[in-house]
């Protein structure tokens, strides 16, 4: 069984590293997601069970809608990486790409999971600085401001009318 285990968190530490390793601080911060999903659902399931809540559809609606974050997170990361590949290939666009949204929508999507974790937290009953809360709210607005100041400036970039300026 120990020996099991010390496999376990070896295939843990080597995911981790080569996540690292080849998306470097971006692939740090999809880990951390991933992790913050499994925190909510697990301390969701623990909520809605210690208030005689829990039932499978629900359940199954939650996995559903993590999902979609899923899909999500992949489209950012899709739209980055093309718009990335373009600024740098065409020189004709005169168009510059810093690779932000892909970032900004985990650090969104991280924000607000924890803002559920602490919800279902209270329904476990722990008190929750109201700071906490309000911090992470404040935070998560300033991640979707700063994804639209992205998308604005690229706008910007090209006259907004979908063609480069010379």
């Amino acid at each position: 069984m120990e020996t099991k285990m010390l496999e376990i968190k070896a295939a843990v530490a080597a995911f981790f590293a080569l996540a690292g390793t080849f998306l470097g601080w971006k692939g740090v911060l999809l880990l951390i997601w991933a992790a913050v999903m499994v925190l909510d659902y697990l301390s969701g399931t623990i909520a809605a069970r210690r208030n005689n809540e829990w039932n499978s559809a629900r359940a199954r609606e939650g996995l559903f809608h993590k999902g979609g974050m899923i899909v999500v997170v992949l489209v950012a990361m899709l739209f980055d990486a093309c718009l990335a590949l373009v600024a740098i290939n065409i020189p004709g666009l005169h168009m510059t790409w810093p690779g932000v949204i892909f970032p900004v929508v985990l650090a969104w999507y991280i924000l607000t999971e924890l803002g559920s974790v602490l919800e279902n937290s209270i329904k476990m009953g722990a008190k929750v600085p109201e700071w906490l809360s309000k911090g992470l709210k404040i935070t998560a607005e300033a991640m979707d401001k700063a994804g639209s100041g992205a998308v604005d400036k690229l706008g910007e970039e090209d006259g907004g009318d979908g063609h480069a300026d010379p």
